[in-house]
C-alpha cells in the first residue's frame, strides 16, 4: 500500500471509543485533545449541538495545526424529546436506562472533517435509532456493574455487553452509534484528497 502525501490527518477528540474505530481504518493519525467547553446552548436542538461541537473540536485543533486535516465528532442523545448526556456515576445511569427501557432512544453522530489547508468543512449528522429492552431493574443494575459504561449517553455501550439491553438498532452506519460513522467518514477522506484505499 502506498503511504499517504505527507499531511497529517489528526482526530480531534479525548475518546477512547472514537480512537479505537479510526484505528480499524489503518491509516496513520494523530490525536489531539480539543479545548472547547462541551455544553448545549440554551434551545439549541439535539442536532444542532451535535454538529456544532463537531465543528468546534475540529477548528479548534485545525487552529494549532495549520495544513492538516482534522477529524471532529461529537454525539448527541435524546429521549422524550431532552437530550441526555453521560450519567457519569452509577445511579444516575440506572435512572437513566429505567426511563428508557421499552423506549426508543436517538442518537445524532455527528461528523466534521476539516481541511485546514482549504478552509474547507465537510459535516453531516447520522442519526441511529436504538430502542432499549423492557429489562427489570436487578438485570440494569447487574449490566452496570458488569461494563460501568458512565462515560457514555445512553448509559450503555453497544460494541460490548450493552447490546444485551438492545432489542433493535436502526442506522445506515453501524459504527455512528458507537461514536464515529466509519462509513461516512472515509466518504469525506476520498473526498478530501486522503483515501483510506490505496494501491
Amino acid at each position: 500500500m502506498t503511504p499517504h502525501p505527507e499531511r497529517p490527518l489528526i482526530l480531534a477528540s479525548s475518546s477512547p471509543y472514537r480512537r479505537a474505530l479510526l484505528e480499524r481504518l489503518r491509516i496513520p493519525f494523530e490525536v489531539q485533545v480539543p479545548a472547547i467547553v462541551e455544553t448545549p446552548r440554551e434551545g439549541e436542538g439535539p442536532a444542532s449541538t451535535a454538529l456544532r461541537l463537531a465543528v468546534e473540536k475540529a477548528r479548534a485543533v485545525a487552529a494549532l495545526r495549520p495544513g492538516a486535516l482534522v477529524i471532529g465528532s461529537d454525539q448527541v442523545a435524546t429521549f422524550d424529546g431532552k437530550q441526555i448526556g453521560k450519567p457519569g456515576d452509577h445511579r444516575s445511569a440506572l435512572v437513566q436506562l429505567q426511563a428508557m427501557r421499552g423506549r426508543v432512544v436517538e442518537f445524532h453522530s455527528a461528523l466534521c472533517v476539516f481541511d485546514a489547508a482549504r478552509d474547507d468543512a465537510q459535516i453531516k449528522d447520522i442519526i441511529t435509532r436504538v430502542k432499549f429492552r423492557d429489562l427489570p431493574d436487578e438485570l440494569l443494575d447487574a449490566y452496570l456493574h458488569a461494563e460501568q459504561p458512565y462515560d457514555c449517553a445512553g448509559s450503555a455501550k453497544a460494541e460490548g455487553l450493552g447490546i444485551a439491553l438492545l432489542e433493535s438498532i436502526d442506522s445506515n452506519d453501524p459504527t455512528a452509534l458507537i461514536g464515529l460513522p466509519l462509513i461516512e467518514l472515509v466518504s469525506m477522506l476520498t473526498h478530501a484528497g486522503f483515501p483510506v484505499l490505496r494501491v
